[in-house]
């Protein structure tokens, strides 16, 4: 499989089969003034005059932590449909109160990389056309269930709605607190990722779609995903489709630093797969088995070192608003 990523399906708003986003429809506004370096509390005032305009009834939730957030939003009443102003991690924080439970969410990106919502087509700071498409008819999306197996946290479980990386990515995740402040999304993503390259680490692993091994090696780096990119852009999961009821896992092979270089290249527009390189399969479980202690972000967020993680998908688990 080769190519570009072909453009994610956005309905039109002019032909979704739903109602327009009634009065009667109570929204808790979660905002995470943190998010995009304080992107969200700085463009609150002008996010605040779009809703009042359009008179969506809101109450504000303003949390710097998931867990306050989280605490929260469980509390409201089930019919209370939740807004999520930040980014990746914002959404993921929610989760909980979100998988399973049919609470609606609709997303308005402010955090630094915003690759879930970007892969829907929502830029960050265009508030009219996020809230526009809350008119949109609610459509079933998929989320992820990973359990750490051995390593830092082992036993717990997380839910996503974007993806994780090991290795390589989650290198990058940390090294993005150290970008240049002038630089946002995708630009924090390629400075931390060129500087990662100095350390490139190679370190077997095994990696099991639906009890199958689909590579053993050595590898620098192992992401698994429902979206179809991370890092503000980069287009690793190019065959994700958030609504098809299977996860995508993806491991490098033996690179050296000029070959992943030159595979970074390929992968911002998704065109890797196919590559010899880079080893690909879909499925509704992964399992992923390191031999030593290996970095994990999950949906961006840095998550320790683990040896082994277990990933499932949940189909159709988040009903979501303006996907």
């Amino acid at each position: 499989m080769s190519g570009g990523e072909a453009p994610y399906p956005v309905p039109d708003v002019t032909d979704a089969p739903s109602a327009r986003p009634l009065p009667d429809r109570p929204y808790a506004v979660v905002l995470n003034p943190t998010a995009g370096r304080g992107l969200a509390r700085r463009e609150w005032p002008r996010l605040e005059a779009e809703l009042r305009a359009r008179g969506l009834p809101f109450d504000l939730i303003s949390e710097p932590s998931g867990a306050g957030a989280l605490a929260r939003v469980q509390a409201l009443p089930p019919e209370v449909a939740v807004l999520a102003v930040g980014g990746d991690g914002t959404v993921g924080a929610l989760l909980p109160a979100l998988v399973g439970t049919g609470r609606p969410l609709g997303i308005v990106p402010l955090g630094s990389g915003n690759d879930f919502a970007g892969m829907l087509g929502l830029r960050a700071g265009d508030f009219a056309s996020a809230l526009d498409r809350l008119t949109f008819a609610p459509r079933q999306v998929d989320a992820l269930r990973a359990t750490i197996l051995a390593g830092d946290g082992a036993g717990t479980s997380h839910l996503l709605l974007n993806g994780l990386g090991m290795g390589f990515d989650a290198q990058v995740t940390a090294l993005m607190l150290r970008a240049p402040a002038r630089l946002s999304g995708f630009g924090r993503y390629a400075w931390a990722a060129l500087a990662a390259l100095r350390d490139l680490t190679l370190t077997p692993v095994t990696v099991e779609v639906d009890g199958r091994v689909r590579y053993a090696g050595p590898s620098c780096l192992v992401a698994v995903m429902n979206g179809t990119r991370y890092g503000g852009g980069f287009r690793i999961s190019p065959a994700s489709d958030a609504r098809d009821g299977l996860l995508n896992a993806l491991a490098s092979g033996p690179v050296t630093r000029a070959q992943l270089l030159a595979l970074m290249g390929r992968v911002l527009p998704g065109r890797h797969l196919g590559h010899p390189r880079v080893h690909h399969a879909a499925g509704h479980a992964a399992t992923v088995t390191w031999a030593r202690p290996t970095y994990l972000h999950l949906d961006g967020d840095l998550a320790g070192r683990v040896l082994g993680i277990q990933v499932e998908v949940l189909s159709g688990a988040v009903t979501l608003l303006n996907g």
